[in-house]
């Protein structure tokens, strides 16, 4: 209750009236009047009237007291154990709370920031928002349920905001390990069958069991070597690439009982090969207009060695010129054909035919047997290769994906690409290939084959086959069975993608991880991943994803364009990602491989021990020893926390209250004031009377 005042008159006006009547009692007492003080009384209490003094009684209720209790969803929390230990800590202290109605609990869960590649877990800032509409004086304390990695965790001198201690109940157990891998420094490119070195190393975060780690590479998926590696130090390797276009290198660290995960326990770098210089050996027949094509689309390219075997004049021109006004050397076809085959990426047989077998038998089979140890053959056909003297009649012919019938295609066709090649990334999304007829010029010739082995992509005249692709042994072997490509390079009827043509056919003998024909692959961008299909089959039906926390999900993919199928999603983990369609397979590393919520797995108190130890708080643990969850009791305190208590949770009350109203009492109001002033002036006629 407190005492007002609603004067009738204004204060300066009250204070000139008390001053007179002051004045006048001091002169009457002073001269000894009969009745001054009595006067005196009844003029005092005229002015207390005229003040008009209010007697305010507030009705107040008292408010609750804040505590904002702050869950760690982040992904060092996502493992079984601590996901259980965390939501049985979180209904204790649900329980332990509802016991106290003026304790008002906010309950937050804070995932890791999905909008950042390299996430981290900010309780802090979750924290400073939960009380952001709240008064200080109300905050009673604040109650963190975690494993410990925060990455926010404010300095011992930084203001808090509130004056209450901050609890830490950390999951997981004491004295754990973890094992995990990184690729410390590696090489974005590469030159193809180069030496390559990389440096990578094992970290053993906790109490290690010690001893060397065993990692396992694969490069593309087949496993390539097994490496001891020393916890703690850098492991060298050394490696070649294998292929031009990226390529994947997946180091895996075998696990050790016990450890907290093994979501990181595998590695992912991948490294662009890059062909620093194509060696083409390039063996043509009877000079052609179309040879022409094929020099000057390899010779255009500065990367492109070129050696072109060509028969100038066939051996049964016979005419007594003598040998050395032919050449002026011999041309090295031993070099050529047995010692330096295999320094050949790309090896062209453009309408060449083996008469008078210029050519020896061996070094047919030499090409056959460089082809299935991994070499490409490209064969540009003619009529020759309807001839008896076709290079189909000798050892080559075991590679070869067609047999000529030995007949030949003589009318004007469109080249078209075949239900598989609309799907083909050789031959898919040619300039021109979705008109109907192509918007392409015409042939006039083709060789007709048996049905061919592989995938006949393209198609001439009564759909027969006019290109096919296809595998023999480690090799690719493919074959153009028309020699009229050269009328697209001159322009004829407005030509065609003769360069891209040829040039994606190259590319896909030499095993270009883009033009494979089955491939899946996977690529992150920012948080975002995003998944690739190529097929040359029906759909593939969806791709399963496995997160890096071990639980799976299948994401739907959608055609884009015939044979290629997408799909993107944006993730809520980061880490390793490991990608699956039918037999394929694929990885893709999602945030940065530095992040800190991804690199420190085992839980700490330490973290949080000194913002606790400044507040007054306590850090426990929520699983004793015994494995079961035992969270420190709650203890209201009235006033300021001025000292640790080591077993339980002190929280302040706050005194803060709310007004809901106000009654007011006049005090010279009614019977009661009137009655006093009549009494005053009562006492003071009676006293003049006498």
């Amino acid at each position: 209750m407190t005492l007002d005042y609603s004067p009738f008159l204004p204060w300066p006006y009250l204070a000139v009236l008390t001053a007179i009547v002051l004045l006048i009692a001091a002169f009457a007492i002073w001269r000894g009047m009969r009745g001054a003080w009595i006067r005196t009384l009844a003029a005092l209490a005229l002015l207390a009237a005229l003040a008009n003094p209010v007697l305010l009684q507030e009705d107040r209720d008292p408010l609750s007291t804040i505590v904002p209790v702050i869950v760690d969803r982040s992904q060092s929390q996502q493992t079984a154990d601590r996901m259980t230990m965390t939501d049985d800590a979180l209904a204790s202290l649900k329980t332990q709370l509802a016991r106290f109605p003026q304790i008002e609990p906010r309950f937050v869960d804070v995932n890791e920031d999905r909008n950042s590649d390299m996430p981290s877990t900010r309780l802090f800032e979750a924290l400073a928002a939960s009380i952001a509409d709240v008064p200080p004086s109300r905050v009673g304390g604040a109650i963190m349920l975690t494993d410990g990695e925060v990455h926010d965790v404010p300095g011992v001198n930084q203001a808090l905001g509130f004056d209450a201690p901050i609890h830490g109940l950390i999951t997981g157990k004491p004295n754990e390990f973890d094992r995990r891998i990184e690729v410390i420094k590696a090489p974005r490119f590469g030159i193809v069958n180069e030496e390559q070195q990389l440096m990578l190393r094992v970290f053993d975060d906790g109490p290690s069991p010690g001893g060397a780690a065993t990692v396992t590479v694969r490069l593309n998926g087949d496993e390539i070597a097994t490496l001891q590696a020393t916890p703690g130090q850098d492991t060298p390797f050394s490696f070649k690439v294998t292929r031009g276009g990226a390529n994947v290198l997946e180091f895996s660290v075998a696990g050790i009982p016990g450890e907290v995960t093994d979501a990181n326990n595998r590695a992912v770098h991948i490294i662009d090969g890059i062909r620093q210089n194509l060696r083409v050996l390039l063996v043509s027949g009877e000079p052609h207009a179309g040879e022409r094509a094929w020099r000057n689309l390899l010779k255009s390219d500065a990367s492109v060695d070129l050696v072109h075997f060509t028969i100038l004049r066939p051996p049964e021109k016979q005419d007594g010129t003598p040998i050395n006004e032919l050449s002026l050397i011999a041309f090295p076809t031993r070099e050529l054909f047995v010692d330096k085959i295999k320094d050949f990426d790309l090896i062209i047989f453009d309408r060449y035919q083996d008469r008078a077998n210029v050519l020896p038998m061996l070094y047919y089979d030499n090409i056959a047997q460089y082809v299935e140890n991994g070499g490409a053959l490209l064969i540009a056909a003619g009529p020759e290769h309807a001839s008896p003297e076709s290079i189909a009649m000798t050892p080559l012919a075991s590679v070869l994906p067609a047999e000529p019938t030995g007949r030949m295609i003589e009318q004007a066709f469109y080249p078209r690409l075949s239900e598989q090649g609309r799907k083909h990334p050789v031959t898919r999304g040619l300039d021109g290939s979705a008109d109907e007829p192509p918007h392409w010029g015409r042939w006039f010739r083709s060789v007709d084959v048996g049905r061919p082995q592989g995938q006949t992509v393209m198609v001439g005249a009564d759909n027969h086959p006019l290109l096919v692709l296809n595998r023999a042994g480690q090799g690719r072997v493919a074959m153009l069975l028309s020699d009229q490509g050269w009328l697209w390079a001159r322009g004829f009827e407005g030509g065609g993608p003769h360069v891209s043509l040829y040039r994606r056919i190259a590319h896909w003998l030499m095993k270009e991880p883009a033009l494979e024909e089955e491939a899946l692959t996977a690529r992150a961008s920012g948080r975002t991943l995003e998944i690739t299909r190529q097929t040359i089959g029906d759909a593939p039906g969806d791709a399963i994803v496995r997160y890096p926390s071990g639980r799976t999900e299948n994401l739907p993919l959608t055609q884009t364009e015939p044979g290629l199928y997408k799909a993107e999603k944006r993730m809520d983990e980061i880490g390793l990602f490991e990608i699956r369609n039918g037999d394929l397979t694929t990885l893709a590393h999602v945030g940065a491989v530095d992040a800190p919520e991804f690199k420190a797995m085992i839980s700490t108190t330490s973290a949080l021990k000194p913002i606790t130890d400044k507040s007054r708080g306590l850090v426990a643990r929520v699983v004793n020893n015994a494995g079961t969850i035992n969270v420190p009791p709650i203890l209201p305190v009235r006033g300021q926390v001025r000292v640790t208590d080591n077993d339980r949770m002190q929280i302040r009350m706050t005194n803060e209250t709310v007004l809901k109203g106000i009654n007011t009492l006049p005090l010279f109001a009614g019977f009661a004031g009137v009655g006093i002033l009549l009494l005053a002036f009562g006492a003071m006629w009676w006293r003049e009377g006498r």
